[in-house]
C-alpha cells in the first residue's frame, strides 16, 4: 500500500512540475472575444455564469439581449433587482423571429441592440460584455457580420471581454474569436414534448 502512495505521489509531482513550467509560460493578459454556439442548451446560461463571475468580483459589466422579449428570466430579475448598480441590462428584442413575422421590425430592433452594445464596449469601465443571442440576428443578417467583425478587431477596448452567444456562429466571427464553445444537442426534453421551464430555460 505504502509502495503504490508513494508511486502515485512521485507521479502527481511529475505532472505538477510539468504543468507549472506550460502556466509559466502563460503571462499575457488580454480582453477575450468568447463565442458560445450550437444546438445544444446552456449556450447563455454559461455566459451569464461570466457575468456572475464579474458581479462577484466587483467588476462593472453589462448584457444585451437581442432576441428574447419582454418575457420574465430569472437572470434579469436577479440583476435588475441586486445588481443594477454594476450591469447594465437591456432587453431590446421583442421575442423570436416567428413570432414577430416582421423583418423590417427585426432589423430594426438588431440594429439598436447592436448601437447600444458598441456604446457599452466602447466605455472602459466594463470589464465584460455579453451579446446575448447575437449570432441569431447575424444569421439572419439583420446586422452586417463585417461590421461586428471590424468593429471588435479594431474599436474594442484591449482589456474588454465580449461574449457573443447563439447558434450558427458565423464563420468570420468564430475565426476572429479568442475562445469558442459549441454546445452539443445530446439530449433535450422539448422532444419529449416537456415545454420550457422556470430556472431551467428561464
Amino acid at each position: 500500500m505504502t509502495n503504490d502512495a508513494d508511486r502515485h505521489a512521485s507521479k502527481m509531482a511529475k505532472k505538477k512540475a510539468a504543468r507549472d513550467k506550460i502556466m509559466a509560460t502563460k503571462t499575457d493578459k488580454k480582453g477575450l472575444v468568447i463565442v458560445h454556439t450550437g444546438k445544444g442548451k446552456g449556450k447563455s446560461s454559461a455566459a451569464f455564469g461570466m457575468i456572475f463571475r464579474c458581479i462577484a468580483h466587483g467588476m462593472q459589466c453589462a448584457v444585451v439581449q437581442f432576441i428574447k422579449g419582454g418575457m420574465k428570466t430569472g437572470e434579469r430579475d436577479l440583476i435588475e433587482r441586486h445588481f443594477s448598480d454594476i450591469c447594465a441590462f437591456h432587453t431590446m428584442g421583442e421575442g423570436f423571429t416567428w413570432e414577430t413575422q416582421d423583418r423590417d421590425r427585426d432589423i430594426e430592433m438588431a440594429r439598436a441592440a447592436w448601437e447600444k452594445s458598441k456604446e457599452l464596449i466602447r466605455d472602459p469601465a466594463n470589464s465584460m460584455v455579453l451579446l446575448d443571442e447575437i449570432n441569431i440576428a447575424l444569421r439572419y443578417d439583420y446586422i452586417p457580420i463585417d461590421e461586428v467583425v471590424t468593429f471588435l478587431t479594431d474599436e474594442k477596448p484591449e482589456m474588454t471581454h465580449v461574449v457573443l452567444t447563439g447558434r450558427n456562429a458565423k464563420d468570420e466571427l468564430i475565426e476572429i474569436a479568442d475562445l469558442v464553445t459549441e454546445m452539443e444537442l445530446v439530449k433535450h426534453p422539448f422532444r419529449s414534448g416537456i415545454k420550457a421551464q422556470i430556472g431551467v430555460e428561464y
